[in-house]
């Protein structure tokens, strides 16, 4: 069975929860050259119950966009040089720091990319969920325990605490009828369970993070990031270094909190595969600059660029007889590659930082090189600004879409 994901009561579903356009971010050169663009000119938005996969190689700007809705990148050596970006008509790039920290783990929250470094070795688990929760709820500090263990209940951390507890009592109940213990023992631990799970359930905020999987650590930060009900969670490889089936465990966890409580998820990953099961729309990005935006199924359908072609043919397939991979340099080195897109004769020609000279296009004059066109309805791809292009400007990127999910009977 299909269904839409479902609409959260009071959400309007037609406004961007976020909303950047033409954001540019700079570093200093430690070599004293001129400053290092990490993103130049990225514009996408985010619409509640939405996951938008942000695609793209180490370096191409996906985390300095995260950490600068955050206004996490450290200034300097960061800037910002230019763009917005808006979080339910503000701009979080005008605001204080007094009011980020109303926003940051309140409205918007961020899973980092390394579960076992991300928490603090030092603090208790308890201690640090807490600190997100009296921050940013009214709440008294027995509520913000409450809180925080349903928080850690949401995301399984008690879910082998409990299997262990019910296990230990069906043993018990075994040892009763082989009259190996007797009856009241049984009786006065059913009636203890639970006491002893709300124990074992405290003990957990007590524990230091080193005493847990990696696994397990990223589902505290994701209890971490959750606790307060955010609108919007950026989450940054949040399955980096765990093994496939952990991988799944979370995906799936985060897919189920995302579907009941209407949240919206920008999904930074390098695994296609990861975005074929989770993404409505994927964001490919390149050099900081975005090189395709498309819906998942038209992406995975029919990738324009050749950039997003070349990341397709480098995954090896089950039934490829080839002793070499194809690799992204080889199709974008490719000048055939380019001519593919359609309006090409136009003008309408893929942007490609390393392209020759000799093959590039004519472009308008004053302008920057690139511009995000729409070359058909709900597809953007990155081409040289032609003055086809500078003559034919097309509307920001932005899919209010939903991909239909399969739901068991």
């Amino acid at each position: 069975m299909v269904s839409q994901t479902p609409r959260v009561d009071g959400q309007d579903d037609s406004q961007p929860l976020l909303e950047v356009a033409d954001l540019a971010v700079s570093f200093d050169n430690s070599g004293g050259g001129p400053r290092i663009q990490a993103v130049a000119g990225l514009s996408l938005t985010i619409h509640p119950r939405q996951t938008l996969a942000v695609v793209g190689e180490s370096g191409c700007g996906k985390s300095v966009t995260a950490m600068t809705t955050m206004q996490l990148v450290p200034c300097p050596p960061g800037r910002v040089d230019g763009g917005t970006i808006l979080f339910g008509g503000r701009d979080l790039l005008t605001m204080s720091e007094r009011e980020m920290l109303k926003v940051r783990g309140g409205e918007i929250a961020m899973i980092f990319q390394e579960p076992m470094t991300s928490l603090n070795p030092v603090y208790t688990i308890g201690d640090q969920i807490l600190e997100a929760i009296l921050l940013h709820q009214k709440a008294t500090p027995e509520e913000a325990v409450e809180i925080a263990l349903r928080a850690l209940d949401e995301v399984g951390m008690y879910t082998p605490i409990e299997g262990r507890l019910k296990r230990e009592l069906a043993a018990l109940k075994v040892e009763v009828e082989a009259k190996t213990q007797s009856l009241a023992q049984l009786i006065a631990a059913e009636g203890s369970l639970p006491k002893r799970l709300r124990a074992a359930r405290m003990q957990l905020l007590s524990d230091y993070p080193h005493r847990y999987s990696g696994g397990m650590r990223q589902r505290v930060m994701i209890a971490m990031a959750l606790a307060c009900q955010p609108k919007l969670l950026l989450a940054d490889e949040p399955t980096t270094a765990l093994d496939v089936t952990i991988q799944a465990q979370i995906l799936e966890l985060l897919s189920d909190i995302q579907r009941s409580r209407g949240m919206g998820v920008m999904l930074i990953t390098h695994n296609l595969g990861v975005v074929a099961e989770n993404a409505d729309v994927v964001c490919v990005m390149y050099a900081g600059r975005v090189v395709e935006y498309a819906k998942v199924e038209a992406l995975f359908a029919k990738p324009m660029h050749p950039y997003t072609r070349g990341l397709f043919k480098s995954i090896p397939g089950l039934r490829d007889q080839r002793r070499r991979l194809t690799t992204v340099e080889d199709v974008v080195d490719d000048p055939a590659e380019f001519k593919k897109l359609p309006g090409y004769e136009s003008g309408i020609v893929p942007w490609w930082p390393f392209m020759p000279k000799e093959n590039r296009p004519t472009l308008a004059a004053g302008r920057d090189v690139y511009a995000l066109h729409e070359i058909e309805p709900d597809r953007w791809v990155g081409v040289w600004r032609t003055p086809h292009i500078e003559a034919n400007p097309s509307r920001r990127a932005d899919l209010n879409y939903r991909r239909a999910v399969a739901v068991t009977a």
